[in-house]
């Protein structure tokens, strides 16, 4: 195994993206088996780990912790992502599973199963195709939340220790995001003048901006004013 970038335990602000899907993966099948046997306490046992892994850490979501002892070490170290969207994705799974069983609770067998089986569906949809709609929910109401709270129309480049000579485009980024290396090496290739802002050694620019996701940037002018968005 390769090196990796970021210890799993660690690096909590991203993910390997290859552990959300295996866990996907494991809640689709289980959440499917519970309804083929009729065993609707499973969905809650389902509910129970997916809360315990938001509520206490990554350390106890099982399949994850499985997955970074046993698989990554035999295929190595995915593309490394943001760690926000996947959680939040866990917390509407959690939600949505013990929903599913309250309804079985109270007697309502047909809702619970609906709800248990479109937990399993929308699992087994990331799983296959990667598209994990409780990641994409988690970046709507971000980037809708940052651009309530805060309309970036200037950006002060004397702190960020910039002259204002000419155009350029500040990247809000962090060392270990995979989609933040890609962003920055499209906007080198276009010959952009480019500043990086890293938000793990300034989350103070990170909140006076309202950077809820990177990778984000902006074009600004020489005299701070930000122009259009080019990435994020």
């Amino acid at each position: 195994m390769t090196a990796r970038q970021a210890d799993p335990y660690r690096d909590l602000a991203v993910i390997d993206s290859r552990a959300p899907r295996f866990n996907q993966a494991v809640v689709a099948l289980l959440a499917l088996a519970a309804f083929a046997i009729g065993f609707w306490p499973l969905l809650a046992l389902l509910a129970l780990q997916l809360a315990a892994s938001v509520a206490l850490g990554r350390r106890w979501c099982l399949p994850c912790a499985f997955y970074f002892a046993v698989v990554q070490p035999r295929l190595g170290e995915g593309p490394l992502e943001d760690a926000r969207p996947p959680r939040f994705a866990n917390l509407l799974g959690a939600v949505f599973l013990s929903a599913a069983s309250l309804a079985h609770l109270a007697g309502l067998h047909r809702v619970g199963w609906v709800l248990g089986l479109l937990v399993a569906a929308l699992a087994a949809l990331a799983t296959v195709t990667g598209l994990c709609i409780g990641c994409e929910a988690y970046r709507l109401l971000a980037r809708a939340r940052g651009i309530r709270a805060r309309a970036v129309d200037r950006i002060d480049l004397a702190e960020l220790g910039v002259d204002s000579q000419g155009d350029l485009v500040v990247q809000f980024t962090h060392p270990l995001c995979a989609d933040c290396q890609d962003l920055e090496r499209r906007l080198s290739g276009e010959g952009r003048r480019l500043v990086l802002v890293d938000v793990s050694r300034r989350p103070d620019l990170a909140r006076k901006y309202g950077v809820a996701l990177v990778p984000l940037a902006y074009t600004v002018r020489g005299d701070g004013t930000v122009g259009e968005r080019v990435g994020g």
